[in-house]
């Protein structure tokens, strides 16, 4: 278990911006790593919704969720890696959520 004061970055990415954000965090200071396959829908859920063949059919996307955890002093550096990586400035870019350990 990571010891000390940290936080847990979540952040949900476009798959193929996997490897670029793994080169990144390669010399990050980070503590842990973990991925996980996951789909979803965010703000663009109401555009697809009008594109469906019924009303209540929804399309999930393909995303990557990463859990890293990351020394509370250098979480700014570790944020700073994944939005610069991951951030196109498009609708369907993900999410990024940072949790506290206590």
């Amino acid at each position: 278990m990571v010891d000390g004061d940290w936080r847990l970055i979540l952040a949900v990415v476009r798959p193929h911006l996997l490897d670029a954000l793994l080169d990144g965090l390669k010399l990050a200071p980070i503590e842990a790593l973990l991925i996980k396959e996951a789909k979803g829908f965010g703000r663009q859920k109401n555009m697809l919704d009008q594109y469906a063949a019924d009303e209540f059919e929804l399309a999930f996307l393909p995303k990557v969720e990463l859990s890293i955890w990351v020394d509370t002093l250098r979480l700014e550096e570790v944020l700073e890696i994944v939005e610069s990586t991951c951030k196109t400035g498009r609708m369907g870019d993900g999410k990024v959520m940072v949790i506290a350990n206590g």
